[in-house]
């Protein structure tokens, strides 16, 4: 159990692998949100066996934080995933769940509340378990072709001024001014690179790219999330691999 975490309690959620693992196998931290109606429902579901679908964490409307899985067991969060060579990401991750109605159910902004809990538990997983800033990602990364979530409301990039994942390195006028520009590269130059960030890309049909590049953009351009693959799209790609 962490330390120096206000207002930590349990719920145990009994979806979780019986074999332990060690330290050295934790090497991703995955945040979503909960895409459920009410926080008593979403509870509700993540410790219910039937479910079958758990988290490590949990942060409460208000706040407050809750252990539902203890980090050296394996939860039930991520199910079908890929993120560069590793496949099926619950073996090697922490889930953090947000509590948040979601797309289908009144998407909202996460509460300020949220995300100060949510930063605390961030950095003491990070220390403990020596994870890469690169390795902290949302389902939608890890999962782009079912997922939305944490979705474009979620602040990655006061994250990542406290050193808690990734952001590009384009300013606010830079970004403005290449926003929705043709892109004269091809596509897959594109698709390339996001490849070689680490998400999974292998497909040809023109809808899942679509999801993949949406994906990218609630991310890293929640301005505008058209899956469309515009001159700041690429700049970002290329911000990115090169930072």
């Amino acid at each position: 159990m962490p330390n120096n975490v206000e207002k930590m309690s349990t719920n145990y959620s009994p979806n979780f692998d019986l074999r332990k693992r060690g330290k050295k196998n934790i090497k991703y931290i995955i945040f979503h949100y909960t895409g459920m109606k009410s926080e008593k429902l979403a509870i509700e579901k993540l410790t219910n066996f039937n479910s079958k679908v758990s988290c490590h964490y949990y942060i409460d409307n208000k706040g407050n934080l809750i252990q539902m899985v203890p980090d050296l067991y394996v939860a039930w969060h991520a199910g079908k995933s890929y993120w560069n060579y590793d496949r099926l990401l619950n073996d090697s991750s922490i889930g953090i769940e947000i509590s948040n109605p979601g797309h289908e159910y009144g998407y909202k902004a996460f509460k300020k509340k949220q995300i100060k809990c949510l930063i605390k538990i961030s950095k003491i997983l990070i220390n403990k378990y020596k994870i890469k800033k690169q390795n902290i990602l949302g389902h939608s990364d890890i999962a782009p072709l079912r997922k939305k979530d944490p979705g474009e409301k979620f602040p990655w990039k006061v994250l990542a001024n406290k050193k808690i994942g990734l952001w590009h390195k384009l300013n606010f006028e830079e970004c403005n001014k290449l926003r929705g520009k043709k892109n004269n590269i091809e596509n897959k130059f594109f698709l390339k690179k996001l490849k070689k960030f680490g998400y999974f890309i292998k497909t040809s049909k023109k809808n899942e790219f679509k999801k993949i590049v949406k994906s990218f953009q609630r991310r890293f351009r929640p301005e505008l999330v058209d899956g469309k693959i515009d001159r700041e799209c690429f700049e970002i790609i290329k911000s990115l691999i090169s930072s």
